[in-house]
């Protein structure tokens, strides 16, 4: 279960009070966490792990560098994660 908290840094501005951005620690559920490699990964990168690994987090998607598995990892909802996909697949973020 993934528990969401309000930055402290919260204000009051907007409608309701709630102008605030909401994070979560997806630390605690990454230890037992299957994190599945692109099938197109390459071996250009450092040890031929250039790659990019995902995660079923349901309800979102975690996607994180291989080569920094410690470091930050981003997470989508499935709608955000397809869109991303299509791009990708379709030259949209090719920076080669």
């Amino acid at each position: 279960m993934i528990t969401w908290r309000k930055s402290s840094h919260s204000g009051g501005g907007n409608v309701g009070g709630q102008d605030c951005v909401e994070v979560a620690d997806l630390t605690p559920d990454l230890p037992t966490t299957q994190w599945l490699k692109s099938s197109h990964s390459g071996g250009g990168g450092a040890g031929g792990q250039d790659c990019v690994e995902v995660a079923d987090l349901t309800p979102v998607i975690a996607v994180r560098d291989s080569k920094d598995p410690d470091g930050t990892k981003l997470a989508l909802d499935a709608t955000a994660w397809r869109a991303l996909a299509h791009q990708i697949k379709n030259g949209h973020h090719d920076l080669a």
